[in-house]
């Protein structure tokens, strides 16, 4: 005797994801619900993500639920993923942030972006912090992850992606595209490592020669990478954005249509200080706060395993706790995140087991979700950002 449909459903009904708090049917998470004259049941979760945090962790509790039905004997679950975008739903109303708008009217997606679900960007208050090996190795961690990821180098001032990517001195093909309205259009192929799709300036300039632009030329140039560029489909853009808040900052608020921004620190005051700006700017245009990450949070020693805190302690919790954003976690000090930047190799390729490697690898995910809680939340009806 086959098992209703609608008791299977009413079962999955209990089940949430823990990081968008509502049950798996109300979010539309499962597909092709299934079950045969002998109680064996099939289904499809459709994570809001590859990168899933809770994977594990929602597949145990679907089979549980679905186990507990009278007259299920086998449960066959098949995991994927089809990523959450940003884009906000017409009905929502009420303001800058609803309308998934922000008050500096951001240009539509152009050709090169259209396919693009989520572009995040990699903001710090200051330089020196290790923002540039954050972005590169969170690029490489979500690709490790199952997603499709870009990243653009838009810190024209200092673009160092391509030599930690191991891509110095390659030249990037331009080949022709349309726009909507059917003109012919240059566009530029990203260069591809380990799945990451890559743009920089550095590619278009000689590796001594200096980028002496204002305002309106870096603004072009960024509205260039962003929309002449064959992106194709991604998942997530991680955008390099140089320190401060600046041009750059300005430029990619009006010409992206950003899913949100991560700010990385160091431990100590004036990092965390500096970081409070970028905060404040992105807060006020409505973009969503996705988290912070806290890098060289600690050394340990090889002889003792000890923790010795060289930059102080807790400066980037706080500073999240402050400002009521997630907290994405720790990185610590290692000569392999250092020596991976110089060689072109990322800890993340190179060294994936090691403790920053671990480190870069649960803060995507958790930067994933914090994406996927975004997004859902500005389409359940709140339509607002943190």
């Amino acid at each position: 005797m086959s098992v209703c449909t609608q008791v299977l459903v009413d079962a999955l009904k209990t089940v949430k994801d823990p990081e968008l708090d509502n049950d798996l049917i109300s979010l539309q998470m499962v597909k092709d619900l299934a079950c045969s004259e002998k109680g064996e049941v099939s289904l499809t979760v459709v994570l809001t993500t590859p990168a899933c945090p809770l994977k594990e962790q929602i597949e145990s509790d679907v089979r549980r639920a679905l186990m507990r039905v009278r007259g299920v004997k086998k449960v066959t679950v098949t995991m994927t993923a089809e990523t959450s975008d940003g884009t906000v739903p017409a009905e929502c109303s009420g303001g800058a942030e609803a309308s998934g708008k922000n008050p500096m009217h951001p240009t539509p997606a152009g050709p090169g972006a259209e396919k693009v679900r989520n572009i995040i960007g990699v903001s710090s208050g200051k330089g020196g912090v290790g923002k540039s090996t954050v972005a590169v190795n969170l690029a490489c961690a979500l690709a490790k992850l199952g997603a499709r990821v870009g990243l653009l180098d838009a810190d024209f001032h200092g673009p160092n992606i391509p030599i930690m990517l191991g891509l110095g001195g390659v030249i990037p093909e331009i080949t022709q595209g349309k726009q909507a309205n059917g003109e012919p259009i240059d566009m530029i192929v990203p260069v591809e490592r380990d799945g990451v799709k890559v743009v920089s300036i550095s590619f278009f300039i000689k590796e001594d020669e200096p980028v002496i632009w204002r305002g309106p030329m870096l603004h072009s140039a960024l509205n260039q990478f962003m929309h002449q560029v064959d992106w194709g489909e991604l998942d997530y853009l991680v955008v390099d954005m140089p320190p401060g808040t600046g041009d750059i900052q300005i430029s990619l608020i009006q010409t992206a249509r950003l899913t949100g921004v991560i700010h990385v620190t160091t431990p100590q005051s004036v990092s965390v200080l500096d970081v409070a700006k970028g905060v404040a700017l992105f807060k006020s245009q409505g973009i969503a706060q996705l988290g912070v990450i806290e890098n060289m949070s600690y050394f340990i020693s090889p002889a003792t395993h000890e923790k010795t805190f060289i930059f102080g302690q807790g400066g980037g919790r706080q500073l999240a706790e402050k400002f009521g954003i997630p907290f994405l976690g720790e990185i610590p000090l290692e000569v392999d995140i250092r020596v991976g930047g110089d060689t072109g190799n990322p800890v993340v390729l190179a060294s994936p087991d090691s403790a920053a490697g671990q480190a870069f690898i649960s803060i995507a995910k958790c930067m994933a979700a914090a994406i996927s809680v975004a997004n859902v939340s500005r389409r359940g009806g709140s339509c607002e950002h943190d």
